[in-house]
């Protein structure tokens, strides 16, 4: 049987997975719904404009609804966004820790003042947007908002902020009663969605000699090489090796077993770049709006391209992978689970030796997997950009194509192998999934 029939054979799975695509369509619909009182001729030509700054990528993550001005306009960052100042607060704010130990009920109560933060921030970026597409006018003069004033102010900060919120509802039910990542998913369908036009606009620019035919097979095998890259990276794991103590009961012996602790390369996956490209766009959306001059020399010194622009995003890169991974992995409750259960590591004493081990294993990862991401997310695009081609086709959109594809893969497997199938590849596994 196939690993298309296999998953056919699991009702759950199934419905998980039909489920899961339903949300997408409806994502994907609501992408093409315009905010009411937009001239849509204009917007396009006035967007054109900007397809290689920071735009660029904040419409990539939108899936083309900031292009369209859609409803959906503002896309999944103002949740992201949110996300990533609550967990900082979470850090510094002794009440909030409290909350983030307390199990489910605490999660519950992070989870919702995340949803008010989504929904202020999401207010925040509609109103500049708003107010500054009334002073904008497209390459022919024609004005981008047909009736400006207080009422098409309000109604878009509503028409947004509401889009917004479905979205953030779209995600979480994704990621209870679906398959995968509901945040995730969204943002990889927004990038997969705008790949065909992608290279579309590609070979236009071949046929018009604005990229030289040459470079389309470099720029093609660049792409393979990146994603198979990522592919390796992504499936590496440091395996700790563990042992267990042989315990007497009765005339039972338990125990006595070897296996491992895996460890990630890249232990946050692709939260970091997505979390450092939130906040880089957050800026850029009053930056371009807000006709003050020194907004515009910041907006202009950190648009792609520019060294404070990779500066910056590397550094933010940098910073959440060992963020997130300080908070995903604790070093201390892993050597006390193992003590507890009567497993150490061979060479390593039970107790604070193991987690001085662990924590040190796991930094030594985290730097790695820091520069295989910066590399990756930037190296790409500076190549890009001297070959003058669409933005499209920088690494991080195809790190979190191929990120979020291998995480729902391996979701689908662990379904499959939890009810005894062999999983979705015919060997039984992804390779470097074990």
């Amino acid at each position: 049987m196939s690993g298309i029939g296999r998953i056919a054979a699991i009702p759950e799975l199934r419905r998980r997975i039909f489920f899961t695509l339903g949300m997408l369509a409806v994502y994907r619909m609501g992408v093409q719904i315009p905010t009411p009182g937009i001239n849509g001729e204009a917007l396009a030509a006035f967007f054109d404009q900007y397809s290689s700054t920071l735009f660029g990528m904040f419409n990539m993550f939108s899936g083309g609804g900031l292009e369209n001005f859609s409803i959906f306009a503002l896309g999944i960052m103002p949740y992201i966004s949110a996300s990533i100042i609550i967990q900082l607060l979470t850090v510094v704010v002794p009440q909030l820790e409290a909350l983030s130990k307390e199990g489910e009920s605490g999660r519950r109560k992070i989870t919702q003042y995340t949803r008010y933060g989504t929904v202020v921030l999401s207010i925040i970026q509609g109103f500049f947007i708003a107010a500054g597409l009334e002073g904008h006018t497209g390459p022919n003069g024609m004005p981008i908002v047909m009736d400006p004033g207080l009422q098409f102010r309000l109604m878009t900060v509503l028409t947004l902020t509401s889009g917004t919120a479905f979205i953030m509802w779209l995600g979480e039910q994704m990621t209870e009663r679906g398959i995968g990542n509901g945040i995730s998913l969204i943002i990889f369908s927004g990038i997969v969605a705008r790949l065909p036009a992608a290279f579309a606009n590609s070979f236009e620019l071949i046929k018009a000699g604005e990229l030289s035919l040459m470079f389309a097979p470099v720029i093609l095998a660049m792409m393979i090489a990146v994603i198979a890259f990522i592919i390796f990276m992504e499936t590496s794991q440091r395996r700790i090796p563990i042992q267990y103590a042989k315990r007497v009961v009765g005339r039972h012996v338990y125990g006595g077993q070897s296996s491992h602790l895996p460890l990630k390369i890249n232990v946050s996956g692709v939260i970091p770049p997505i979390f450092a490209s939130s906040i880089m766009m957050f800026p850029a959306t009053i930056g371009t709006f807000v006709q003050v001059d020194w907004v515009q020399r910041a907006s202009a010194a950190l648009s792609p391209g520019t060294p404070w622009y990779y500066l910056l995003y590397v550094g933010l890169i940098v910073f959440f992978c060992f963020f997130y991974a300080a908070v995903t992995f604790k070093p201390d409750d892993v050597a006390e689970n193992l003590k507890k259960n009567g497993g150490f590591i061979p060479g390593i004493r039970p107790g604070k030796k193991t987690a001085d081990f662990l924590d040190k294993t796991l930094m030594r990862l985290t730097v790695i997997g820091a520069i295989y991401l910066s590399a990756v997310c930037v190296m790409p695009t500076l190549l890009i950009s001297s070959l003058n081609v669409p933005f499209y086709f920088g690494g991080t959109a195809l790190l979190i194509v191929v990120g979020v594809a291998i995480d729902t893969i391996s979701q689908i497997e662990s379904h499959m192998i939890m009810r005894n199938y062999d999983g979705f590849m015919k060997a039984g596994r992804i390779p470097g999934r074990r």
